[in-house]
């Protein structure tokens, strides 16, 4: 199989993928995507180094001269964890320092995920959730899957690589990365 091949087979994953979702927006009408809560994780790091739009501005000969500190990877960067529906944010948990993500930790997520679309959507636990998130190994693990059918919550389908399908890695992320950078 070549590299062709694989790409084709991803492309029509892709396809299927978007047709599925259309198919059912048609079907159920934009009331179903008030039923649509998706998710995802990124590193944040706890430094932002200056970015070099920042290094190019004006300073004066009295401006005190940054210094740049060594630190470990692992005091730099800390798991984010974000869940949101297309009226806002939901939940955003920040994994513990030390803290290794899998499945039962997912699951945890998921019942504070759970908690807080029960407070703050009222009534939105009575209808199907659609929860779209990631094809990551701990999202289809049984525990998680285990987990999820209790909630009688049902997945959308998102295909292995889909960088069009993740819009929070150009909305959601970017911003929430500047907006915490350095705090």
């Amino acid at each position: 199989m070549g590299a062709q091949d694989v790409h084709r087979g991803a492309q029509k994953q892709r396809v299927a993928c978007a047709l599925t979702f259309l198919m059912r927006y048609h079907k159920e009408g934009d009331g179903m995507l008030s039923h649509i809560v998706t998710g995802d994780e990124t590193w944040v790091s706890r430094f932002t180094p200056e970015s070099k739009q920042q290094s190019l501005h004006w300073k004066h000969t009295g401006s005190p001269k940054r210094k740049n500190f060594k630190q470990t990877f692992s005091t730099r960067k800390i798991m984010c964890t974000i869940f949101w529906d297309r009226q806002g944010v939901l939940l955003v948990e920040f994994l513990p320092q030390g803290t290794t993500i899998n499945s039962a930790v997912y699951c945890e997520t998921l019942k504070k995920l759970r908690l807080a679309i029960q407070n703050k959507r009222r009534g939105m636990l009575s209808a199907t959730i659609l929860l779209l998130h990631d094809n990551a190994r701990l999202h289809y693990a049984a525990q998680t899957q285990d987990l999820i059918t209790s909630f009688k919550w049902e997945q959308m389908y998102h295909p292995l690589y889909s960088p069009d399908l993740v819009p929070s890695d150009y909305h959601i992320f970017l911003h929430l990365k500047k907006f915490l950078g350095g705090k």
